[in-house]
C-alpha cells in the first residue's frame, strides 16, 4: 500500500467512524429513553399519580424530548472537544501533562533523542516535530499527534527516553514517523473529538449523581422524608445515565479498537523498514513486556488518547478484549518469527536511575554505509540520477537509505550551524543569511535593510554567521533550513509577520527568485504560516484531471524551461511528463511560464484526490528528470511541488532513483 492509498483508506475509515458513532448515538437514544420512561412509569403508579402521567413504555413526545436533548448533549460535547482539539498535536501533549523539549536542549539523553527525530523528518521529507516529554511517566511509551506534518508533535516518556538504546529509540520513532506520514493523526484526533461527546452522558449522569447525593445529606431528616421519594428518583436517572454513558465507554473502545489495531502492524512494518532494523523495535517491545510499569500511562487523561500511543498505555482491565492494540508478543513476532515469549527485564526503579551511555546507544555510524560513502561522492558533484516511478513510490514511505543518508547531511552540517538553527535568535539569522545575495553590492543593500527591520540580537547573529555560512554546499541548504524550521515555531504572531515581511524582501531584492528562494519560501511560509493564521484545509474539489489540465501545462512548462535552455530539449522533457497524464497538452511559449504561473498551478491542483496528486507529481519528476539526473536545486524544487501538495518526499538519493 503507498502513500495515496493511505490517503484514500483514511478517509474511507473516516467514513467508518461516523457510521459506528451513529450507531452508537442510536443505541444510547434508545437506553436514555428507557431510563426516563421507567422513572415516568414510576411516578405515574405512585399511590397518588399525576395528572398526564405516563402509564406505558411508548410516550412519542419523550422520546422526541429524549432525542433532541440526548443529539444536543453528544454534539456540544464533541464540538468543545474538537475546538479544544484544534492546536493539533500540541492541544494533545497539553492535556497529558507534557513538556516540550527545547532544541537547543543540552541534556545528554534529550539531545539523542531530538537528535533520532531530527535525521527521521529530514529523511522523511517532512518538518522536524516539537519533541514533548511525558516527564512523570516512567513507562515506555511514544505517541504522534496533529492534523499534519505541519503540526505534528513527538511525545515520549522518560522511561521511552532512557531505558531504550539508540536503535531501540529509534525503533519506536520510526513506528510514530509512520502514522505522521500516512494520515493516521487526523483521524486520531476527529476520533478523540467525537467520542468525547458520547461520554458526556457518564458525566453528566455522575454530575446528577453527586450533587442528589449532597443535597440529601445536608438536608434535615424531617425534609428527608418529606421529599425522600424525589431524591431518590432523580438518584436513579443520575445512577442510570452513569450506567448509560458507560455504554458510551463501551462503544468508544469498540470504534478505537475497530480502526486502531490493524495501524499499529502496518506502523510496526513501516519503521523496519525504515530503519531496517527489526532488533530495535523488537528491542523495545521485549523490554515493554519485561518492565513492572510496561507501557502503561497514569495521567486521567490517558482513557481519551489511549488509541494515540505505541503501546497499550491503560491497566489491564475486561475492556482490554477491545483494546486499542494488538498483544505485544503477537506485534514481535510478526517482527521477529524466531521470538520464543521470553521479554526482556527491567526493575521497577530502572527509569530513575538508568545512565545513558553514549557508547552503548551511539547505534550504526552512518560514515561506514556504502550509501553515505556514496552520498559524500554526490555532494561533490551535485548532481543525482533520478527515476521518476521511484520518487512517487518513496512519497511517505522512506526507507532505510533514505535515513542512513539524512545521517550523512546532519553528520556534515558543522556542529556551530546546527547549534545557531536550534536556537530562536540564531533560527531567523539564519534563514535570512541563506537568503543573502553572493555579490557584495545586493548584499550590502539586503543587509542595510535588515539592519532597519529586525531585531538587534538577529541582526548581530547575522554579522557573526554570515562569513562562516558562505561556503555552505548546496546540498546542506534546505536540512538546515528544516532545523531551523522546528525552532521558528516559537516565534510570537508580532515576530512572524516580521520574520515573512523580511524574507519577501530579502528573496525579491534583485528582481530574481532562485529554484532555491522559492523552495525556501514556500517550504518556510507553509509551515509557519498555518500556526500563527491557522485556515481550514482545502477541501477535496475535484477527482479527475482534465478540469486541471491548463495548471498541469503550466507547471511542466516552467520545469521544462527551468532545467533545459534550448526549446528542442524543454519539449522533449515536457512530453515526457505529459505522457503520464494520458492527455493531451501542449508546451507553453516561454514568455508564460515562471514560478508565479507554477504557484497557482500548485494551488489549484491542492485540491486534488491523492490519486490526482500522484499522477501530477509522477510527470513532474518524468520532466525534471528528463536528461536522466537530477541538479540538487532541481530537487528542492521537486520537493517544494510535493510538500505543497501535502506529499513528503524523502531526499533524492543518489545512483538509488
Amino acid at each position: 500500500m503507498d502513500f495515496f492509498e493511505h490517503q484514500d483508506r483514511a478517509r474511507r475509515k473516516t467514513s467508518l467512524l461516523i457510521g459506528y458513532f451513529i450507531l452508537a448515538v442510536t443505541l444510547i437514544i434508545m437506553a436514555v429513553y428507557g431510563v426516563f420512561a421507567l422513572v415516568f412509569i414510576w411516578l405515574a403508579n405512585t399511590p397518588q399519580p399525576k395528572p398526564g402521567g405516563v402509564v406505558s413504555w411508548w410516550n412519542p413526545e419523550l422520546f422526541l424530548w429524549v432525542i433532541t436533548g440526548t443529539v444536543l448533549i453528544v454534539v456540544i460535547g464533541s464540538l468543545y472537544k474538537i475546538i479544544a482539539l484544534s492546536r493539533g498535536g500540541e492541544a494533545v501533549a497539553a492535556m497529558l501533562g507534557a513538556r516540550p523539549v527545547p532544541p537547543n536542549a543540552t541534556d545528554v539523553a534529550e539531545r539523542r533523542l531530538l537528535n533520532v527525530v531530527e535525521e527521521m523528518a529530514i529523511a522523511a521529507g517532512i518538518p522536524v516535530p516539537r519533541v514533548f516529554l511525558l516527564e512523570d511517566e516512567d513507562s515506555i511509551n511514544a505517541f504522534a499527534a496533529g492534523f499534519s506534518p505541519t503540526d505534528a508533535i513527538i511525545g515520549v516518556t522518560r522511561g521511552c527516553m532512557t531505558l531504550l538504546t539508540r536503535d531501540e529509540l529509534q525503533g519506536v520513532v520510526a513506528h510514530e514517523f509512520s502514522h505522521i506520514l500516512n494520515g493516521d493523526m487526523r483521524l486520531n484526533l476527529r476520533l478523540m473529538g467525537i467520542l468525547h461527546g458520547i461520554l458526556v452522558i457518564a458525566l453528566i449522569g455522575y454530575m446528577i449523581f453527586r450533587l442528589v447525593a449532597y443535597s440529601s445529606t445536608s438536608r434535615s431528616a424531617s425534609a428527608g422524608k418529606k421529599k425522600g421519594g424525589g431524591l431518590v428518583l432523580i438518584m436513579v436517572l443520575g445512577l442510570g445515565l452513569m450506567v448509560i454513558g458507560y455504554i458510551g465507554v463501551f462503544f468508544a473502545k469498540l470504534i478505537k479498537s475497530a480502526l486502531s489495531r490493524q495501524r499499529e502492524f502496518l506502523a510496526d512494518a513501516a519503521a523496519v523498514q525504515f530503519t531496517r532494523n527489526p532488533d530495535g523495535l523488537g528491542g523495545a517491545l521485549k523490554k515493554i513486556g519485561g518492565f513492572l510499569s510496561g507501557s502503561r500511562i497514569e495521567n486521567s487523561k490517558a482513557e481519551e488518547a489511549s488509541h494515540l500511543f505505541f503501546a497499550d498505555g491503560l491497566r489491564a482491565s475486561f475492556f482490554n478484549l477491545m483494546a486499542t492494540h494488538p498483544p505485544l508478543a503477537e506485534r514481535i513476532r510478526r517482527i521477529d518469527a524466531s521470538f520464543d515469549g521470553g521479554f526482556t527485564k527491567l526493575s521497577p526503579t530502572a527509569v530513575r536511575t538508568a545512565i545513558w551511555n553514549p557508547a552503548e546507544n551511539a547505534g550504526s555510524a552512518p560514515g561506514a554505509s556504502p550509501v553515505s560513502m556514496l552520498a559524500e561522492q554526490d555532494m561533490a558533484s551535485g548532481r543525482r540520477e533520478l527515476r521518476s516511478e521511484a520518487v512517487t513510490q518513496s512519497i511517505g514511505r522512506p526507507q532505510a537509505e533514505h535515513l542512513l543518508y539524512a545521517s550523512t547531511i546532519m553528520a556534515a552540517i558543522p556542529p556551530a550551524a546546527q547549534d545557531i538553527a536550534r536556537d530562536p535568535v540564531g533560527a531567523r539569522a539564519l534563514i535570512y543569511c541563506l537568503l543573502l545575495n553572493k555579490d557584495t553590492e545586493p548584499r550590502n543593500s539586503q543587509l542595510a535593510y535588515l539592519q532597519q527591520h529586525c531585531e538587534p540580537p538577529v541582526y548581530q547573529a547575522i554579522t557573526t554567521m554570515q562569513p562562516s555560512l558562505q561556503g555552505l554546499a548546496p546540498e546542506l541548504r534546505l536540512p538546515l533550513a528544516d532545523l531551523a524550521l522546528a525552532t521558528l515555531r516559537s516565534l510570537s504572531k508580532l515576530q512572524f509577520t516580521e520574520f515573512k515581511d523580511n524574507l519577501h524582501y530579502l528573496i525579491t531584492a534583485d528582481n530574481t527568485i532562485t529554484l532555491f528562494e522559492y523552495a525556501l519560501q514556500r517550504s518556510v511560509v507553509r509551515h509557519l504560516e498555518s500556526l500563527f493564521n491557522p485556515q481550514k484545509s482545502p477541501l477535496i474539489q475535484y477527482y479527475a484531471i482534465k478540469p486541471l489540465l491548463p495548471s498541469v501545462r503550466a507547471l511542466l512548462s516552467t520545469l521544462a524551461y527551468y532545467g533545459h535552455s534550448e526549446t528542442g530539449s524543454a519539449e522533449a522533457a515536457f512530453q515526457l511528463g505529459a505522457d503520464r497524464l494520458k492527455s493531451p497538452i501542449t508546451l507553453l511559449p516561454r514568455a508564460q511560464c515562471g514560478l508565479q504561473p507554477a504557484d497557482r498551478a500548485i494551488e489549484a491542483l491542492a485540491t486534488t484526490s491523492p490519486q490526482i496528486k500522484k499522477m501530477t507529481l509522477d510527470a513532474c519528476a518524468a520532466c525534471i528528470g528528463a536528461d536522466g539526473r537530477i541538479t540538487v536545486a532541481e530537487a528542492e524544487l521537486l520537493r517544494a511541488i510535493a510538500d505543497s501538495l501535502g506529499c513528503p518526499v524523502p531526499p533524492v538519493l543518489p545512483g538509488r532513483n
